[in-house]
């Protein structure tokens, strides 16, 4: 049965354990979750998620990371797929990368580490509603 799919993208695994935690609390079944430790994996999981027939609605990403930056990730989200929503979790992004962000590949929002969990909830529900 296809659901949609929200990604968790952190070099931390204490940090993707956290999210699952919470969003299976907060979200239930309605979603599947998928958790990848750097941009590269999340790319593969983006491309194996279509191939299975669903589709990527949400991506939660830490901003620094060893192999690519979350904006610079985002960015090549972007280009293949600009209907994902794409919310940046960080304790370390500058502004004008979180602004860049906005400008250009339409960033949702930005949300501080360490998160308030009713704040990261309303965020993913909403940006999954709009």
């Amino acid at each position: 049965m296809s659901k949609p799919v929200i990604l968790c993208v952190d070099d931390e695994l204490l940090v993707l354990n956290s999210l699952e935690i919470e969003l299976r609390k907060a979200l239930g079944n309605e979603y599947f979750y998928e958790f990848a430790e750097g941009a590269e994996e999340a790319l593969e999981i983006i491309d194996e998620v279509s191939e299975d027939g669903n589709k990527v609605i949400l991506i939660l990403s830490d901003w620094l990371m060893p192999e690519m930056k979350g904006d610079e990730f985002f960015k090549v989200v972007h280009q293949n797929h600009p209907e994902i929503v794409k919310i940046m979790l960080t304790g370390q992004a500058n502004e004008e990368a979180i602004s860049d962000a906005r400008k250009q590949v339409n960033l949702y929002a930005c949300l501080r580490k360490p998160w308030d969990g009713n704040e990261l909830i309303t965020v993913i529900k909403s940006g999954i509603g709009q």
